[in-house]
């Protein structure tokens, strides 16, 4: 009778296990060699020891910006696994970025852009996003509130960008910022090119935080 409970309950732990949703697999391509590349890596790196293994979050970089959509495409058909599928980039001076941003929509591809560079959502971290012109004129702005806050220079090739952000600024209220400055935009403007500043990596930081958070309670419960 025992053997008997105890088979029961290693049935129903292995049920509750059962329940207990994978993470999800990410891909996610973008047309720099380093600064979206650190910046999610960082993210990953970050994830809760009980988690690691149940999220899969691979970058691929440093690929020509109208090839995003067709190295997303392509990359993700050798490896059916990645269900959610993103690119990243920039407006900077990509002369098709509503094309693509649409493009990829029409083929279930999700897009991280920033407009009119990344740095303006790392900004949003110490709560604000300012108005530029020019990507020059973007990362320079936000070097100055970054040392500011930090007291360290500002590197896009900085491979711990993820940690000093989290750490010294305010990812929950960045958020809040990029959501409000999105949805204000959404009202009265129709192409992400004449949204300044604005951004959507907040979509895919807050879909990955969140799932984290979900996926933490279910493991304590099981």
């Amino acid at each position: 009778m025992a053997k008997k409970d105890h088979c029961g309950n290693r049935t129903q732990r292995m049920k509750r296990l059962q329940r207990v949703v994978d993470l999800g697999h990410y891909l996610i391509v973008t047309d720099t060699k380093e600064t979206e590349g650190n910046y999610i890596n960082g993210l990953k790196n970050t994830l809760p020891k009980s988690l690691q293994g149940r999220l899969v979050i691979k970058v691929i970089e440093d690929q020509r910006t109208q090839d995003l959509i067709k190295v997303c495409k392509e990359k993700a058909a050798l490896n059916p696994q990645y269900a959610k599928l993103w690119i990243m980039f920039d407006r900077d001076e990509v002369k098709d970025f509503d094309d693509i941003i649409n493009n990829a929509n029409r083929q279930e591809i999700n897009v991280a852009w920033s407009n009119c560079c990344l740095e303006v959502w790392f900004e949003a971290y110490f709560q604000n996003m300012t108005h530029c012109d020019t990507s020059e004129q973007c990362w320079k702005q936000f070097a100055k509130i970054f040392k500011k806050h930090t007291g360290k220079e500002y590197k896009k090739a900085d491979t711990d960008i993820y940690n000093l952000l989290k750490t010294r600024g305010n990812e929950e209220k960045a958020i809040e910022i990029a959501r409000k400055k999105h949805n204000e935009f959404k009202k009265h403007v129709n192409k992400a090119s004449d949204m300044n500043p604005c951004s959507t990596v907040y979509l895919l930081v807050d879909e990955i935080q969140k799932t984290i958070k979900a996926n933490e309670s279910r493991l304590q419960n099981v």
